[in-house]
């Protein structure tokens, strides 16, 4: 008769279990402040950092402190685009470890230490250019944003569901080259539709100021309903 062997199997814990540790312990710090935290993630070019240039100011005029996590994987060129704002910016690169693809909670973690939360408002975090592994990753901000240029055709939110699944805002960037484009705007929202019909639609551009002030008067209500919404859970914590 055959003996069975008995082995014990060491299970790997999940990898993103101490990732998302941090993301909450980001998330605690950033509602005991007060801070409303966007995640803007895009393919490489599609204009983040450009709409950011024009948004600011725009934020900045209704009296809305704000500071970014510029995020790549080297080089400080977007950075250096945003401190003429007069803004907090910190960069948070990954080459020094491995190079990847998006920003960690790790990485937001570490560049909290050079802001004063109290100070802030709204903070930006902007995402390595990558539809794929940005998606996949919590960083306790309260809303994710995807900035799809209209440059990149129509076929992306099928192609990339996941990042447009998660996302509550998609800001069609580029908007001023639609009539030099063979693109078909309404095939881009049908498929954008199709992969997640409740995502909201900004078009936008940041040459001529398209879309700007209906993207800030979205960031302001949802930062306003986040503000309700604690208030209403700790009024029924007291009771």
């Amino acid at each position: 008769m055959m003996k069975v062997m008995r082995m014990k199997i060491p299970v790997i814990r999940n990898v993103l279990e101490e990732s998302d540790a941090r993301a909450r312990e980001n998330r605690t710090l950033f509602d005991r402040h007060g801070v409303f935290v966007l995640n803007m993630m895009s393919s490489p070019g599609a204009g983040k950092t450009t709409l950011l240039q024009k948004t600011i100011p725009l934020l900045q005029k209704r009296n809305l402190k704000c500071a970014v996590i510029e995020g790549d994987i080297t080089s400080t060129l977007d950075s250096e685009k945003l401190s003429p704002l007069g803004i907090p910016v910190v960069q948070a690169n990954t080459e020094p470890f491995g190079g990847d693809c998006h920003v960690g909670s790790h990485l937001v973690q570490a560049a909290l230490a050079h802001f004063d939360l109290a100070t802030m408002d709204v903070l930006f975090i902007e995402n390595i250019g990558n539809l794929v592994c940005p998606a996949e990753f919590d960083l306790g901000e309260d809303r994710k944003v995807v900035v799809l240029s209209i440059t990149e055709g129509e076929d992306k939110p099928v192609k990339y569901p996941l990042m447009f699944r998660e996302c509550k805002l998609c800001l069609l960037s580029k908007m001023d080259l639609a009539p030099h484009l063979d693109v078909d705007l309404a095939r881009i929202r049908e498929n954008i539709r199709r992969t997640n019909a409740e995502l909201t639609v900004i078009p936008v551009s940041a040459k001529t100021g398209e879309g700007v002030a209906a993207w800030c008067d979205w960031i302001v209500a949802q930062k306003s309903g986040k503000r309700k919404a604690e208030g209403s859970d700790q009024k029924s914590r007291e009771l």
